[in-house]
């Protein structure tokens, strides 16, 4: 395999493969969510967990983080278009899953 082939793979799986960042941002693809309304929604996520999965996709802009200009603080974290271009990749691996489910069960 070629250095650059192995090297685009290694940074798409960096991007997308972190535990939860994949669920995150599905839940991001129709609406725009406080921080309590994604842990709400992945309870099973810890709290420290979200922060640093939020930062990442935030830095691979892959997510956009808004402060509003009220009290107390509101912040909304949404997905970018940029972001969006990742669903084929998701829906991809989504169905890899579904069928490697199936055969080691």
């Amino acid at each position: 395999m070629k250095v650059e082939t192995m090297n685009n793979i290694k940074t798409t799986l960096k991007v997308v493969c972190g535990k939860w960042k994949g669920i995150i941002l599905i839940e991001l693809f129709d609406d725009s969510l406080r921080f309590s309304e994604i842990k709400k929604r992945i309870p099973e996520i810890h709290h420290q967990t979200l922060i640093k999965q939020l930062k990442e996709l935030e830095e691979d802009q892959l997510i956009s983080r808004y402060e509003h200009a009220v009290v107390p603080p509101k912040v909304e974290y949404s997905i970018t278009e940029y972001g969006r271009s990742i669903f084929p990749l998701l829906k991809e691996m989504e169905q890899w899953g579904k069928h490697h489910r199936v055969n080691v069960e």
